[in-house]
This record gives structure tokens, sequence and C-alpha cells, in this order.
């Protein structure tokens, strides 16, 4: 399939062959002549309208738990009872047609609506229609921006938008996206957000001095252009800026937590207060009214879990709307009504006005001059490894679930399905989630979904893998292969995802010294102290398997008897023994040596394991701690943990490989694989030690001679990569306050700095914190053990033990290294990225099979493949080069949906949006005018639009 404009997704609806089928019955209701923009109130010309937001922000688990937020449990951790606000909410909207309430959080919504009596079903289903009740953002939660991947939040999105499609038609769709507590802001997720078909967006959260820059000039509500490769408005989103982040103003809480007065409006009493109420409110009114443009303000009237008993919220709000326009007979010019993010938002697009323009994201965000949020960046980082293989296995789940069909979801293995891994990997998304800023009873029931859902969806994967090889033996999978466990058997196969073949280097435990499938190495003495008893194999098998598309090769691991193997037998060529010796060396010339194994690599460089120490808030500048959220270190140079190190080097025709014991709780393995585009380091830290009552941040540091000029490159949500500059910002004057978390940025997938001759690359197989904080270099935050709490909310530090690990948690991750010439590193780190991200699976069954019948281009990453109905199936393809980034790959290419596939007919096919929830024929959006000269950008290079498929 081609189209003529530049996109960067393509979202179809496949028909496909099955014993029953039919076309998509997904079809847009109309709209109801009430809901959305309809069911806005009236405003007043010429008057300073006031639109009052009742909300409530929900954190799908934060201090407590997902289930004890739903159910009220556990009060004495947080007062929070998310069905009783739903309960109080709809009660008192019946009571006055005027009022209006927002919700968020779909996760929590679409418990509650499950154990509602259908009468109250259609009761809220009236709220809607009527535009009372009215959905924004509609996520299954309100994701973490800085540390979830794209294609994770797309899922979580589609999730909880498609609940509200199926349950409330047209009038249950968003049109605001609403993140109001994620702590900073990506241009990835406004850009998706607009490909969503959302008409603008609101948060709370950015930098201090943005804001007081912003608040000056008036422009805290704009136009982002989120993104440099898209043509406008194709990826253009109005955000607006809220003014009290997401509470009310001051002294106007009317919740049963909130300690403000109520409204007391009997004259006869003495404490009667509607006079001081009423000029108080106009004064706020008046001032925020000096920072925005239009004669149009929002107050956001409400805050964590608030309405639980809406009464007391609604019966001032109703006192307050009345005595503040009772004032307009008296000259006042302020009038105050009920409304919604939508119906503001509809207010500025009618005022006709040109909005300044935004480049650029939201990072870092600080809260003053020592508080930069860049710590959860890094925090709870297994967790977050966790996270980003539970979403790889999903999608391995969802193809297998399409390729399978029925007997995938109840066949030999039981009834399987993909829905549990889906909300958990949903939930795992929120801004307290895959962050790691939760408690760590929150952040083990995250862990415990995701185990769950991955239970769930290896009885379906062995469902599908017994009908396609006719086989119903038993399933292996080996989920624990960063710390060599796995039980194997006879034969080996990988999975791959990814719609491409794929080279992957697999390393299985074995106790034996020869196999049929090339060279056996020792088990390192690093593995070995990780396992914690939980395997013993002494040596791993090494070799590297080759996946088809969409599909899985078997490979034999059987032990060599004495002679040689059978004829039947197609071993590979064995190595000579690999060669193992260890030798004390300087950390330099090991780094030197490494160099040379690689051809291609024209400048040398250096990987530094160090240590930043954490502050305690104890010094004359600032009190603020690193913890969760902040990272805050107590000096601007890093310590090395060891300027030397034992070194151990082996050597075969698998792989070259040199092990680094820079001290009992930091190791490394630094290891090149045969043809290999990128050198692997293997990165083993903890326990963290704290004997010395001191925090410690861990990073590796790598050094080059490249000339950066303080300029690096960071990934936005694994998608478009940005431009940063040390000490600087796009959009104001910046006063660097934090010289080293100041200049920390989110990496999601991967990170470079260059120059004109060359570009040194680090792919993450999590999402991380980093910076370039000298010239040349590129650090990298691994793990962090703190003793103090950050004072943000979660009240406890983030020192991460385990009952297998006691004395403090053990954290193993991958850092994938390419050095090449900028003009062909995209050719080699966008394909290693979503490697990384989609890894293939190992499990063992027999026979090679691939559900495509031809290999996509190499430009084309196929992102989803989903059962969607019975007989359709949701298919995302996207176009994963920038514009201008590779000159080979970053061109038009066309896709034959029809020889697509091996397993399915393709019938019908219907493209919809990205988040699948409107056609994308029908989709409309508001149009918005930007002011020119104000597009400021963090991208020098020339990034224009995405090709097309």
């Amino acid at each position: 399939m081609a189209t003529p404009e530049y996109t960067p997704f393509v979202f179809l609806l496949l028909l496909f062959q099955s014993s029953v089928w039919g076309f998509p019955v997904c079809q847009t209701p109309q709209e109801s002549p009430t809901c959305g923009y309809k069911s806005c109130h009236a405003t007043k010309p010429g008057m300073l309208n006031v639109h009052l937001v009742p909300h409530t922000h929900d954190d799908v688990g934060w201090l407590k738990t997902v289930d004890q937020y739903f159910y009220g449990d556990r009060n004495d951790i947080q007062h929070a009872g998310v069905q009783y606000i739903l309960d109080s909410v709809v009660d008192q909207l019946l009571k006055n047609p005027d009022r209006r309430f927002i919700y968020v959080e779909t996760a929590f919504f679409y418990r509650w609506w499950k154990q509602q009596t259908d009468d109250m079903q259609n009761t809220v289903k009236q709220l809607v229609n009527e535009g009372r009740l009215e959905f924004v953002n509609g996520g299954w939660c309100m994701s973490d921006e800085a540390t979830t991947h794209y294609s994770a939040v797309i899922d979580q999105m589609t999730m909880g938008l498609r609940f509200l499609n199926d349950t409330f038609g047209h009038c249950g769709r968003p049109r605001v996206a609403w993140h109001i507590d994620p702590f900073g802001h990506a241009r990835e997720h406004a850009s998706m957000f607009a490909q969503m078909g959302y008409d603008g967006f609101f948060f709370g959260r950015l930098d201090y001095q943005d804001r007081n820059r912003r608040m000056v000039a008036r422009e805290q509500e704009m136009l982002w252009r989120a993104s440099e490769s898209l043509t406008p408005p194709m990826a253009d989103l109005f955000t607006g800026i809220l003014p009290n982040g997401y509470n009310p103003p001051e002294g106007f809480c009317w919740d049963q937590s909130c300690d403000d007065p109520p409204i007391r409006d009997d004259p006869d009493l003495e404490d009667y207060n509607v006079d001081d109420v009423v000029t108080r409110f106009l004064h706020i009114a008046h001032g925020q009214a000096l920072v925005y443009k239009t004669n149009h303000i929002i107050m956001t009237m409400g805050s964590d879990f608030q309405y639980e008993n809406a009464n007391l919220w609604y019966k001032n709000l109703d006192k307050l709307i009345r005595y503040v326009n009772q004032m307009q007979s008296n000259g006042s010019e302020v009038n105050v009504l009920y409304s919604t993010p939508s119906c503001y938002l509809q207010e500025l697009h009618r005022a006709n006005l040109t909005w300044p323009l935004k480049g650029d994201d939201f990072f870092p965000y600080a809260d003053s001059a020592h508080d930069f949020w860049t710590g959860y960046f890094t925090s709870r980082p297994a967790l977050k490894r966790y996270e980003r293989i539970s979403n790889s296995y999903l999608q391995t789940c969802k193809q297998l679930e399409v390729l399978g069909g029925p007997i995938s979801r109840k066949g030999p293995f039981g009834a399987g399905d993909s829905e549990t891994l889906k909300k958990a990997m949903a939930v795992a998304q929120h801004h307290d989630a895959v962050s790691g800023t939760e408690k760590q009873h929150v952040a083990n029931d995250y862990a415990r979904k995701l185990a769950n859902g991955w239970a769930h969806c290896q009885v379906l994967v062995s469902n599908t893998l017994s009908s396609l090889s006719g086989s119903s033996a038993p399933r292996v999978y080996c989920e624990h292969l960063n710390i060599s466990v796995c039980p194997l058997t006879e034969t080996m196969n990988v999975y791959n995802p990814l719609a491409r073949p794929v080279s992957w280097p697999v390393r299985l435990p074995v106790n034996g010294t020869a196999y049929r499938i090339s060279d056996v190495v020792p088990v390192s003495q690093a593995t070995a102290a990780v396992r914690r008893g939980r395997g013993y194999a002494v040596n791993e098998l090494l070799f590297q398997v080759q996946a088809p598309p969409l599909g899985y090769s078997t490979y034999s691991v059987s032990l060599l008897q004495n002679g040689p193997p059978s004829p039947q037998s197609s071993p590979l060529p064995r190595a000579p023994k690999a060669s193992f010796s260890p030798q004390p060396s300087s950390l330099l010339s090991l780094c030197a040596s490494i160099v040379t194994l690689r051809d291609f690599l024209s400048s040398l460089f250096c990987v530094c394991l160090s240590r930043y120490n954490a502050s305690d808030g104890n010094n004359s500048e600032s009190i603020q701690m690193s913890g969760a959220y902040i990272f805050r270190p107590n000096t601007s140079t890093p310590f090395i943990i060891s300027k030397t190190a034992k070194i151990e080097t082996l050597q075969n025709s698998v792989v070259q490989e040199v092990r680094q014991w820079f001290s009992p709780w930091v190791s490394q393995v630094v290891r090149l694989y045969t043809d290999s585009r990128a050198l692997e380091l293997e990165w083993t830290v903890g326990p963290v030690p704290i004997g010395d009552d001191l925090g410690k941040e861990v990073i590796s540091r790598l050094d080059s001679s490249i000339n950066s000029s303080g300029v690096f490159y960071t990934d936005s949500n694994g998608r478009e990569v940005l431009q940063r500059r040390k000490d600087y910002r796009p959009t104001w004057n910046l006063r660097q306050s934090e010289p080293i978390a100041g200049n920390y940025y989110p990496i999601n997938s991967r990170a470079y700095i260059k120059d004109d001759k060359d570009q040194l690359t680090v792919v993450t197989d999590r999402s991380q914190g980093g910076g370039s904080i000298q010239d040349g270099s590129l650090e990298i935050m691994l793990h962090r053990r703190l003793l103090y709490d950050d004072v943000r909310g979660v009240g406890e530090p983030l020192n991460e033990t385990s009952d297998i690990y006691p004395e403090g948690l053990v954290v193993r991750g991958r850092h994938l290294l390419s050095l090449s010439p900028p003009a062909t590193a995209a050719d080699t780190h966008r394909p290693l990225a979503q490697e990384v991200v989609l890894q293939p699976s190992s499990m063992d069954f027999e026979k090679e099979f691939s559900g495509l019948q031809a290999v996509l281009p190499p430009a084309v990453h196929l992102l989803t493949v989903s059962q969607w109905d019975q007989d359709t199936v949701l298919l995302r393809l996207e176009h994963q080069y920038q514009a201008s980034e590779s000159k080979e790959h970053s061109q038009p290419v066309t896709v034959n949906l029809q020889k697509l596939f091996s397993t399915l007919d393709v019938l019908g096919v219907s493209e919809m949006n990205l988040s699948a929830n409107q056609w994308k024929d029908e989709m409309t959006r508001l149009d918005w005018k930007a002011e020119s000269g104000t597009h400021h950008t963090g991208v020098t290079n020339q990034l224009s639009a995405y090709s097309a498929l």
C-alpha cells in the first residue's frame, strides 16, 4: 500500500479469512446533540470567563497498590478510595444539571463500571451523552513521559480509548489530552496525541524558570510542533499550562481532605464569609488573567483522590458561582461557570488568536534551583527492565494469538489470553510505575501483575506453537537467561517478533563441554554470584541464531557423544578452544585493547564505571536530598570505582570477550560478537554499599576523542531524536544551578555524540538517565541506592532489597555501542534499538516457521499485530526513520498487504487513527494559527517528514 502523504504510522483494521467473516463492526456512532463541544455552558463576551473544572487525580498505584486505591484499603497509608469517588460524583451530578465532572483513568473506571447495575450504567450513559460527565485523556492510565516506550504508550492508550468507545460511543471519546502530574513532558507524547486525534493538551508541571518566563510573556498556551519530520499540522498540538498544577487556587479547596473554610452564607450567623470569599476569588481571577492571553481562564477544582464526598465540593462550588456572578449587577466583569478542559479549549479556539510555537520538549523538570527531577529517569532499574522485556513478550503473545487463531486462546495447554498482560503492561506505564517513584510494596505489586500476565501469555503461546508445529509436548520458557538460568531440553527455538530476519547471540547454561552447537565458555564469577543458588550450570553454550520474520528457528543443543556426530545431524563447525587468562591491567590500557577488536572503530574510547555520592541535604546551598524523583549529587566530580580492574579475556569463533571486576559489587563484560554491528557492555551493579552512610548513584561513562562541542542527542520515547546542549535550554536563558543533574535527560532507547567524522551511539536495554557533561563523553546512570526521601510524597528512601538480595538489589543490564560515520549511523542504531526493544524469545519447540510471506523493507517496522474482533486484526506499520536520517532508508516505500502474512488471507482494509478509536477519514481536529518567528527547536539538523508507507 502506498500513500502520497508523509506519515510515520499507518493503522489498519484487516478483515481476514476464517470460518465466519464479515466487515468490521466498530463504526463511529452518531454524535449526540448535547455531548462534546455542544454541551458547553454559554460564556459572556466582554467578561473574564472563569472555567471551573471539577476533577480528581487518581494515581493507578503510588503509595498504595491499584487494588488498594480502588477499594479504599490501607487508609493508614493514604485515605483514598476510587470506587467511592465515582459513586459520589454520579450522585451529585444528578442533583444539578449545570454541574460538570471530568474523569481520566480508564483502569479505575473500567473496574467501577463492571460492578454497576444496568440501571446505573444507563444513568451514567445519560450523563456522558449530555456532557455532564466527560472523559479526558482516556488511556488506561496517565502515562509517564520520560521512561515509557512509544509502543507501550500506544497500547495502553488504545486499551482505554477502545473501552470508552465501545461503551459510550462518540460521546465517550476524549478530545483533550490531560497529563497534569507527569514530571516533565516528551515531544513524542505530544506527537502521538496529535495523531490520536486530540484537539489539545494540558499539563501542570514545567521547569520553574520556564514557567516564570512564560508568565511574563503570556506564553503559557502555545502550539506544540511535536515533530520536525511531519508536515504541519499533522503533529501540531495546542498545549496549555495549568495555573496551579492540578490543584485549586489557594483557599478554595473544599474536599474532606482540605482545611479551607466552607462558604458560610447565612447572614444571621457571626461567621458569615461570602464577601471575603468573593473578594479573594476576584483577586485571584484577575491576577491569573494577567498571565494568559484571552478573556478565558481555567481553574482546576480538585486534586489527588478528591470527591470521595462530592457533596462538599459541589455545594460550595454552586455557592461560589452564584455569589461571584451576582456581583455582575454591581459592575463586576467576572463570569464563573462549570466547565471542562474541552469547553475551555473551544473558547480559546473561538478567540481566533495566533499562538507561540514550541519545537523542543519539557525536560528536564526542576521545581526550584537545586531540585531537578532527573533521578527517576533511572530509579528502580530492575523494574524498568522487567517492564521493557514484558512489552517485548506482549508483542510476541499478541502476534502468536493472531497467527494461531482461536486455538491459541483455548488449546491443549488450557485457556490462555493476552488481556491479562495487556492490562498489567498498561498499568505499568503509569507515571508512578515504570518511573520508579512508587513505594516498594507497590513496585512489587506491579512486578507481580506483570508476572501473572506472562503466565497467561505462556499458555496462549504454548497453544499456538502446538498448533503450528503439530506437537503438544510441554514447552519450556527461558526467562532468566540474563543470569544463565534455563531448564534446557534437546531443542532450542528462538521466536523473532520483528518483521525482518534477525541474527541474535544466545547464551545457554550447560554443564557439558561439547555440544552440537558451537562454543562452550565458562560461566563468569559475576554470573555465578548473581544467581544466588537459582542455577548451577558451570558453562554457557554460545551461538548465533538466525530467526525468520515473525517466526522461529530450531537448534539442536544435545550433548556430543564419544566420536563424531551422527550423519543425520548438521553441527556447526567447532571453534578452537577458547583462550581464557586472568591478568591485572589498568582500565585505560584495557579500553585501548578493546578498541582494536573492531576494524571500523576510529576513535579511542574508554568505559569507566563511576559513582556520585548522593546529597543528604546537609550543605549551605540547599537542604534537598537525592531521592526517587530527584537526582542531586554532593559533588560535580564522579568517583571512579576503581582505577584498576581484574581482567579475564576470552576469544573463540563466536565472541571476543573481556571480563572486568572493579570491586566486589561492580563488574562488566565487554563483548564483540563475530560480524556484530556493535560492541556489547554487560554491567552488573550491586549490592551498592551504604556502610559509609552515603547513598550512591552509579554511572557508566564513555569517553572518546569525538569533538562534540557540548552537544549530544537523545531519543524521545524511542522514536525521534532531539538535540541537547550542555547548560542550555532553547526557550529561555538558563541559570544553571546543578551542573550534573541539570544536564541529565531521559534516554529511552539510545543516545549519541558526534562530530564531522564519527558518531558514538549507545543503545540501552531500558530507560535510563544520562548526559554529556564533558565534551566527547556520554554518561548513563545505571543504578541508584539512596538513604533519604526527597520529600516529593513517596515517603521512603529508594533503598531496594529483596528476599534474594537482602543486603541490596543487584541489577544487570546491557549497552550496545556503535561507532560509525554520522551519515550512516542511523542504519545501524535504528535496527539495533528495535532488536533490543523487541528481542527474540527463547523457548523449546520444533520446526521452522515465519508468519510473513515476505520480509518488510528495512525502513518499515511492524509495530502492532493484535486480534481486534473475531475476524479483524489491528495492524500498525511505521516508517521508523526520520526524513533526513538515512540517505538509503529515509525514502517512501511500498508494502503489499495481501502478500504480507503467511497464515492470513486479507479480505479488506480500513484505515484508522493511531489509537484505533476513529476511522482515519472521519478524524477532524481544531485548526490553530501559529505566531511567526517563535518556533524554538532543539534540533539543528534537518528533520522534515517521515516517509509514507
